[in-house]
C-alpha cells in the first residue's frame, strides 16, 4: 500500500488534510484552550515547532466563513480527530467565530518604513478576506475606514487600531465576538533591533496590540505566537489577562512538538522501527511544560530521507531554517566564563543558570544570563531540572541532542574562529617567522584562550586551530600533514620566495602541565628524526625554522629549532 506523503514544509492544516499528508494530530490542542478560558495566549516555542500549522488549525475549526460549503468542508476536516470526540466542543464552537489571522513573519525588514508597509499589506489582506461583511456595515464613514484598511491607503492611525477595528465589524456582523490569531508576532521586533528602529516598532506594536487585546468588548479570545517571550513592558504594557505559555510552564505541554509514542506511531507507519535509536539520539531531547518533545521539522525531514533510503544518516535539517543573529551576537560578545560554559555544553555536561522570562530587546546586553535565556528559549539548550533558591527560578541545562551537539561544534565554534581570524595577527607571524618563540608563544596563548573547544586532549583541535590562525598567512603557502622525509609533519610553511625560511610545526598533547617542555623537545626530536625538511633544499631554500609546540587545555609552550644546510 503506498504511504501518505510527509508534510515538510506543510503549514496550512486545510492542505495537510485535503492532500492526505501524514498529519500527527493535536487538535486537543482546541480543548485546552477552551476549558482553560485564557482571554490572550501567548504560546513561546522554539522555530519549526509547529507553532504555524496549529494556528491554522485553530482557524479551520473556529471560523465561521459565512459559506455554507465552506463551513461544511472545514468540518469535515476534522472528521476522526480527537476533537471530535468531544462532542458538546464540536457542538457549540466549531465553525462559531468569525476569526482574525495574520503571520508578521513578512516584516523581517531592514527600514521601519519596509516593515510597515510589509505589516499594511498583510492587515489590508484580513480586511479584503471579510470584505463580503461590508454590504452589512451600514455607517457610511465605518464602511469608508474599512476600504482604507483594505486597500492599504489608511494614515498611520488607522493601523494602530487595525485589529481592533476590524474585530468590532465583524462581531457586529456576526453576533458573535471574534477570534484574534497573531503568528509570529516578534519577528518585526528581532528585524527591528538589529536594524536600529526598535523603538518605533515596538510603539506600533504596543499601540496595535493594546487596542485589540487590551480591554476590546469584541474579542471571544486571543492566541499570538512567537519564539520568545518578550517583556510586558515592551509591548503588551499593561496587559492583564497575558497567559503566557512558555517551555518552562506547566500546560500545553503534548501540543507543539511529537512525543514519544507519536514518534514510534511515526516509524511504524513507515516500517522504519529499527531508526528508533538513531532518531532518539539526534532530535529527542527536548522538555515542554514537563514533556519530552521530539523536534518535529528535523524529525519529519529524515523520516522522509528513510522513506527513499533506509541507510539514510541523520542530518541538521534545524540548523538553518531562521536567523541566528541575536545568539550569534550574544556569544561573540562572550567573556572568558561564558566561552569556558559553552565548553562544557559541548563536553555534554551540565550548567546551572537563572532563568529570566521577561527580556526587552534593548537589554540583551545587560547580563551574560540573559544569553542562557536566549539559547534555552530559542531550542539550543534543554531544561533538565529546575529549582528555585530564594526567590530565583534557577534551571540546570544541558545540549538537548545530536542534531544540536552539531551546531555547536560546527556553526558556534566557527563564529568563535571567525572572530580570531579577523584579528590583527601581524605579529604573531612576526614571530613565528623570524624565530621569536617566546613572543609566538605568547601571541599564540593569548588566541588559545579566545577559542572554543571541548576537546582539549585531542590533537585534531589544536590542529585545526592553528591551520585558523594561520589562514591569513599572506604570500605562504601552509601545507597539512604532507608528507616528507619518514613521515608527516603537521603543519608546513613555505614561500614562493625561496630566500624566505620555511617553518616545520610539530604538535604534541600534554598529559599535564609540567610535561609541557618534554613534549616540546619530544616534537623538535620527532622533525630531526624523522627529517620532515628533506626536499626543501632541493627546492632551493637554505634553511628550515622547526617549532615543538605542546598544549596543555587553554596553554601552549613554543620551542625553536633552526637547520641550515
Amino acid at each position: 500500500m503506498e504511504k501518505r506523503p510527509l508534510p515538510v514544509g506543510v503549514d496550512n492544516f486545510e492542505d495537510m488534510i485535503q492532500k492526505g499528508y501524514y498529519y500527527v494530530d493535536k487538535s486537543l490542542l482546541i480543548k485546552e484552550l477552551l476549558d482553560r478560558k485564557g482571554a490572550v495566549n501567548l504560546f513561546t516555542r522554539p522555530r519549526r515547532f509547529g507553532k504555524t500549522l496549529n494556528m491554522s488549525m485553530l482557524q479551520c475549526f473556529f471560523e465561521d466563513t459565512n459559506a455554507s460549503d465552506t463551513n461544511r468542508m472545514r468540518r469535515a476536516l476534522f472528521s476522526g480527530l480527537k476533537v471530535t470526540e468531544f462532542e458538546t466542543i464540536c457542538h457549540e464552537h466549531m465553525g462559531k467565530y468569525p476569526v482574525i489571522s495574520l503571520s508578521l513573519k513578512s516584516a523581517r525588514q531592514s527600514t521601519f518604513a519596509y516593515a510597515f508597509g510589509c505589516m499594511k499589506q498583510v492587515i489590508g489582506a484580513e480586511f479584503a478576506r471579510h470584505e463580503s461583511i461590508l454590504e452589512k456595515i451600514g455607517n457610511e464613514e465605518t464602511r469608508n475606514r474599512y476600504c482604507r484598511l483594505r486597500d492599504g491607503l489608511g494614515v498611520m492611525e488607522d493601523y494602530l487600531t487595525a485589529l481592533a477595528f476590524l474585530s468590532q465589524c465583524l462581531t457586529k456582523v456576526y453576533g458573535k465576538k471574534t477570534i484574534l490569531l497573531i503568528d509570529e508576532y516578534d519577528v518585526p521586533l528581532e528585524a527591528s533591533y538589529y536594524n536600529g528602529f526598535y523603538e518605533e516598532m515596538a510603539g506600533f506594536l504596543r499601540s496595535l496590540f493594546e487596542s485589540a487585546l487590551k480591554t476590546n468588548p469584541y474579542l471571544e479570545f486571543a492566541v499570538i505566537t512567537g519564539c520568545l517571550r518578550i517583556s510586558k513592558e515592551s509591548i503588551f504594557t499593561g496587559l492583564n489577562n497575558l497567559e503566557v505559555i512558555s517551555i518552562i510552564s506547566e500546560s500545553y505541554g503534548e501540543h507543539f512538538g511529537f512525543q514519544q509514542w507519536e514518534v514510534d506511531e511515526m516509524l511504524q507507519y513507515y516500517e522504519r522501527t529499527e531508526k528508533r535509536g538513531r532518531i532518539k539520539e539526534w532530535y529527542d531531547g527536548y522538555r515542554f511544560c514537563g514533556e519530552n518533545i521530539y523536534n518535529p521539522w528535523s524529525l519529519i525531514n529524515y523520516v522522509r530521507a528513510l522513506t527513499a533510503n533506509a541507510d539514510a544518516f541523520p542530518r541538521p535539517y534545524w540548523s538553518n531554517t531562521s536567523s541566528n543573529s541575536i545568539v550569534r551576537d550574544l556569544i561573540q560578545r562572550a567573556d572568558l566564563s561564558v566561552k569556558a560554559e559553552i565548553e562544557a555544553l559541548m563536553a555534554r555536561e551540565t550548567i546551572e543558570k537563572p532563568i529570566y522570562e521577561d527580556i526587552t530587546y534593548d537589554s540583551i546586553y545587560d547580563s551574560d544570563d540573559h544569553l542562557w535565556n536566549f539559547l534555552l528559549f530559542t531550542g539550543y539548550l534543554k531544561l533538565v531540572s529546575q529549582r528555585m533558591s530564594g526567590r530565583m527560578l534557577l534551571a540546570s541545562l544541558a545540549i538537548p541532542n545530536e542534531e544540536v551537539a552539531y551546531i555547536y561544534d560546527t556553526t558556534i565554534r566557527t563564529w568563535f574562529d571567525e572572530e580570531i581570524r579577523i584579528r590583527d595577527l601581524t605579529e604573531l607571524y612576526r614571530a613565528m617567522l623570524d624565530g621569536d618563540a617566546e613572543s609566538f608563544e605568547t601571541q599564540l596563548s593569548a588566541l588559545l584562550r579566545q577559542s572554543i573547544s571541548y576537546m582539549d586532549s585531542r590533537e585534531a583541535f589544536y590542529h585545526g586551530f592553528l591551520l585558523g590562525v594561520l589562514g591569513n598567512l599572506k604570500e605562504y603557502l601552509v601545507r597539512s600533514n604532507r608528507e616528507s622525509g619518514s613521515g608527516r609533519p603537521d603543519i608546513t610553511i613555505c614561500s614562493p620566495d625561496v630566500s624566505k625560511t620555511p617553518v616545520i610545526l610539530e604538535l604534541k598533547v600534554s598529559d599535564t602541565y609540567k610535561e609541557m617542555d618534554q613534549m616540546c623537545d619530544l616534537a623538535l626530536q620527532q622533525i630531526e628524526e624523522r627529517a620532515y625538511y628533506d626536499g626543501l633544499a632541493e627546492e632551493g631554500y637554505c634553511g628550515v625554522r622547526m617549532y615543538g609546540i605542546a598544549f596543555f587545555r587553554k596553554q601552549c609552550r613554543i620551542k625553536a629549532g633552526y637547520r641550515e644546510w
